[in-house]
């Protein structure tokens, strides 16, 4: 597979039985990493980049996916509540297609409504506070939206 994706059955067919997914969360300013384990049950943050160019943020995730054996991707897509797409929507397939012109692994586009949202009110219920927060919040929305892709990729099975 050679271009994303956002039917989960075509990517799941895609990717070899076991092998660790990772995470992205796509931002303006930063990328949230998450990692799954190699039986793709449960997603763990990793870690935050801060943005620079794509052709370097390419290059510091292609470290990433040899240094882990990373086997597929799930993107984060930043659908409108409404379910519209809009710039963001755009920037994001961009990226996904420059990935993959790298990187040519699997890769899901995996609807994040939300996924902020959700990581936000975890890191306030743990008391964490506002510049913690503003440190993590990337790579935890990374793992909400790749425990997201695993528990539906679970179900598939």
């Amino acid at each position: 597979m050679s271009k994303p994706t956002e039917d989960l059955q075509d990517f799941a067919a895609a990717l070899p039985q076991t092998g660790s997914l990772l995470g992205l969360d796509f931002g303006t300013k930063t990328i949230g990493l998450a990692i799954s384990d190699r039986t793709r049950m449960i997603a763990s943050p990793l870690e935050t980049i801060r943005r620079v160019k794509q052709t370097v943020d390419i290059e510091t995730i292609k470290a990433v996916v040899a240094k882990l054996e990373i086997v597929g991707f799930v993107l984060g897509y930043p659908i409108n509540m409404d379910g519209t797409r809009g710039p963001r929507t755009q920037a994001t397939g961009s990226f996904a297609r420059a990935l993959l012109a790298v990187i040519p692994l699997p890769l899901l586009l995996w609807d994040e409504r939300l996924s902020t949202v959700a990581a936000e009110r975890a890191l306030l219920e743990a008391d964490t506070s506002r510049a913690k927060r503003a440190q993590s919040i990337d790579k935890i929305a990374a793992g909400i939206i790749l425990q997201g892709a695993l528990d539906r990729l679970g179900n598939a099975r």
